[in-house]
């Protein structure tokens, strides 16, 4: 796949301006330089678009081809690593400051907001998710300690959760974020469960209703905030980033009604290493509309009263791994899907990975897995790990 260049402008380019040059260089990056995360640039324009707009204007201006570089993953790993967000100046300080005003006045989360992530996002193809994916289709991290293959990594991250969770023949367990349906389709088939999954994607609910028919398992097409009933275990994978911050007190006030006194629930979410308003605005823009990653305090202040901390398990840098073995799937399948995306599409999406890549191997991100119970719960809680087979 040969990126898209704009030839007009990409001869006799002018030297950086000294500060994107002098901020770069304190991440060790040159610009034109020949280490593989130096950025290239082809189109003077995308001086100014990161002047103007930083991040949003880095993913954008790469998007256009106004420069390459041939590891993304290094770049942004060290662009991050180097808080450079914090260091940038002028209108690119005020972009960056907008957007996390925006998610501190705005509930952009809200309820007649919910199914937007799953239009623009999940729905945009389940073939390009299918070449992606494992083939259980499972979009949250996997769990590489004892795997050398993404399958592995997602199927004995399946079975952690199932047994953190304590799972037992017949008991009902609500899954929020349910996805292509592969943990529903798991804990039924081996753990004898009954299970209810909830999503806000079509294109998810009709994959994860022909994954699990003749199971014990019902599919809705519904936001959280609609559920009633009660459950022995519920479980959330990948979900809570979209909840954001005005509704995390709802939400976890929601699961501490629908559970059973006696119930676990199991929150499987990325975390940012510091408390932040906004999210990343490219990201915001092309790939998760309205997300928000929680740091723990965003996490332990809304539970307080609520839920107890049987267990808090960080394994983010698996998510490298997972984010880089999805970045090969979609490279290495891309001649089946490249008719039903654009070139654009092609550089956005390797962007949305590596990006994401660099974010977990700097440690800004983290993966958290969290088992919580109601304070009336008596049986002790032992903490469960996957075991070397």
């Amino acid at each position: 796949m040969s990126f898209v260049t704009t030839s007009d402008h990409t001869h006799s380019l002018a030297s950086p301006p000294k500060v994107i040059d002098q901020l770069f260089k304190k991440a060790g990056i040159n610009v034109n330089g020949k280490q593989p995360w130096d950025i290239q640039v082809k189109d003077q324009r995308a001086y100014s678009e990161i002047l103007r707009r930083w991040s949003l204007g880095l993913g954008e201006s790469y998007m256009s081809g106004y420069w390459d570089c041939r590891s993304i993953d290094e770049l942004i790993y060290r662009l991050l690593d180097a808080n450079l967000d914090e260091q940038v100046t002028g209108l690119a300080q005020l972009n960056v400051a907008w957007h996390r005003l925006k998610a501190q006045l705005f509930n952009l989360q809200n309820i007649h907001r919910a199914f937007i992530v799953g239009e623009r996002h999940y729905d945009i193809g389940n073939d390009l998710f299918k070449k992606m994916l494992d083939p259980l289709m499972i979009y949250s991290c996997g769990y590489w300690q004892y795997a050398d293959n993404l399958e592995q990594a997602q199927l004995d991250k399946l079975d952690m959760i199932c047994r953190k969770l304590e799972l037992k023949p017949g008991e009902r367990m609500l899954e929020i974020g349910c996805g292509w349906g592969g943990l529903a389709y798991y804990a039924a088939k081996y753990y004898g469960v009954n299970v209810v999954g909830i999503t806000v994607s079509k294109e998810q609910q009709k994959i994860a209703q022909q994954r699990c028919e003749g199971l014990p398992v019902e599919i809705e097409l519904i936001d959280y905030r609609s559920l009633d009933g009660s459950f022995d275990k519920i479980v959330s994978v990948g979900m809570f980033e979209h909840v954001g911050q005005k509704n995390y007190q709802q939400f976890f006030s929601i699961i501490n009604r629908l559970l059973n006194d006696s119930g676990i629930f199991l929150l499987h979410t990325i975390g940012n290493a510091i408390s932040s308003h906004g999210t990343d605005p490219w990201i915001n823009n092309y790939i998760f509309p309205n997300g928000k990653i929680p740091s723990s305090q965003d996490i332990t202040k809304n539970i307080e009263g609520q839920f107890l901390i049987e267990d808090w398990h960080n394994f983010g840098s698996d998510y490298d791994k997972t984010l880089i073995a999805w970045h090969r799937n979609f490279n290495d399948h891309w001649y089946e899907l490249r008719n039903n995306y654009s070139d654009r599409f092609y550089k956005m999406w390797n962007y949305y990975l590596l990006s994401c890549a660099g974010y977990f191997r700097s440690r800004h991100g983290q993966l958290w897995q969290l088992v919580l119970t109601k304070r009336q719960r008596r049986p002790i809680y032992r903490s469960i790990r996957i075991e070397p087979t």
